[in-house]
């Protein structure tokens, strides 16, 4: 695990923790060496304060999901607009705190994120034992791998649970609050607008034309579902 705060009390605080709880933690003061340290293993959480020198967090998550690393990340924030908090999810992060936060509650984000990550690398989930296919979609939730057309699409840890929960039941509409129950451990106090980024970004994978999509549909006034477009060709189509 790798904590990346330039704040060396915080950072001193955050390792505390962390370690009482029986994590290995190496901690970073820049986004620079925040990259140098995930290339050179294979970390599960990537504990990222946002204003950091040479690089900051925003910087470091673009990097990490261009590279398609898989690790979960926690942003730490002391921006607390909607629209900052939306852009670092937009980039891949999968949970924020905003500061100043309490450390038990940082624990328990934390315990979250890897329980949902080791679940998707291997215990279970959704259809646990056996892939779900909606049309020409497959979702993995043991391999945690999702392919569209036969094509395999690379999805941040958020956008996955997503993906997972509507594939585990097609046409079934969801809202957008049953959604961010998903991505459970977000911030009370963040509206559904969270769901409609990671919707924007899943449509742009799996979707030939995101702005015309077929499988991942609005309905309005209601929220989202996942079908098959060629099953549903014969239905006029909610988007």
């Amino acid at each position: 695990m790798i904590v990346a705060e330039d704040d060396a009390k915080q950072a001193e605080l955050v390792r505390r923790y962390l370690e009482r709880e029986g994590h290995a933690v190496t901690v970073v003061a820049d986004g620079l060496a925040a990259l140098e340290q995930v290339r050179q293993g294979t970390p599960d959480l990537l504990v990222l304060d946002v204003m950091m020198p040479r690089a900051d967090g925003l910087d470091v998550i673009r990097v990490l999901r261009s590279e398609e690393r898989e690790l979960a990340v926690l942003m730490l924030t002391a921006r607390a607009t909607e629209d900052d908090l939306l852009l670092g999810l937009d980039l891949g992060a999968d949970d924020y705190m905003t500061k100043p936060y309490s450390p038990r509650e940082l624990m328990a984000r934390v315990r979250t994120l890897l329980r949902r990550t080791h679940r998707g690398a291997g215990e279970g989930g959704p259809g646990e034992g056996g892939v779900l296919r909606v049309g020409a979609l497959a979702v993995d939730p043991v391999r945690h791998e999702v392919a569209a057309d036969g094509v395999r699409i690379e999805c941040t840890p958020g956008e996955f649970r997503l993906l997972a929960a509507m594939a585990a039941e097609p046409d079934r509409v969801f809202t957008r609050e049953q959604l961010l129950a998903e991505l459970h451990g977000f911030d009370r106090y963040i509206s559904s607008r969270t769901v409609d980024v990671h919707i924007m970004n899943l449509r742009k994978k799996i979707e030939h034309a995101p702005r015309r999509p077929v499988r991942l549909l609005t309905v309005f006034g209601v929220g989202y579902k996942l079908t098959d477009p060629v099953k549903g060709a014969s239905r006029a189509p909610g988007r």
